[in-house]
């Protein structure tokens, strides 16, 4: 079974944004809030929250993805998590 592939932000206490990639989504923002397995950065940023994510169909391009999203302005990455926000409270 092929697995799911997604690129993500969290936002962390001080506002800053944290970009990633997983397979779960969920279980890697825990790993940020809980554990030692979540990122340097964000270790002592907690609680971090998720801000943003979208699926792809492999590795390859969410690491692809990853690099795209950690070049955005501070302005396009709060514009792209504004946008994904609406979207997002926008669900039954």
């Amino acid at each position: 079974m092929k697995k799911t592939w997604y690129a993500y932000f969290v936002r962390c206490n001080d506002s800053s944004l944290y970009a990633g990639i997983t397979t779960d989504v969920s279980r890697r923002v825990e790993e940020h809030n809980s554990s030692k397995l979540g990122a340097k950065y964000t270790r002592n940023k907690r609680p971090v929250e998720l801000a943003y994510a979208t699926s792809v169909e492999n590795r390859s391009q969410a690491c692809k993805l990853e690099y795209a999203l950690k070049k955005l302005s501070k302005a396009e990455k709060e514009q792209l998590v504004a946008q994904y926000s609406a979207h997002q409270t926008e669900k039954p």
